[in-house]
C-alpha cells in the first residue's frame, strides 16, 4: 500500500514528494527496472507515480483517476503556457 501523504504530495509537488519518498525508503513496490525509475523520475514524474498507483492499489482505485485527472489539467496548461511565450518571443 501507498502511504497516504505521498498520494496527496504527489497531486501537486511530485517530483520533490517522490524524492522524499526515496531517501526515507518509501518508494512503493514496483516492477520497473532502476534506470526506468531515474528516467520517469527525471522526465515524467506524475507518470511514474501512476504506475506506482496502478501495480499496487489497481485502477479502481480513486488515487488512480485523481493522478490522472490532475496530469492532464497540468499537461494541457503547460502547453497552453508554452505556446503563449514562445509566441511572445517570436514578436520581439
Amino acid at each position: 500500500m501507498i502511504e497516504t501523504w505521498i498520494l496527496v504530495l504527489t497531486l501537486f509537488i511530485p517530483r520533490i514528494t517522490l524524492l522524499i519518498a526515496y531517501f526515507g525508503h518509501q518508494i512503493p513496490h514496483n516492477n520497473i527496472p532502476f534506470i526506468g525509475d531515474l528516467l520517469l523520475y527525471v522526465f515524467l514524474p506524475r507518470v511514474l507515480m501512476v504506475i506506482y498507483i496502478y501495480d499496487n492499489m489497481g485502477w479502481q482505485n480513486p488515487w488512480f483517476w485523481l493522478h490522472i485527472v490532475a496530469a492532464i489539467i497540468v499537461w494541457s496548461k503547460g502547453s497552453h503556457y508554452s505556446n503563449r511565450k514562445w509566441r511572445k518571443w517570436r514578436k520581439v
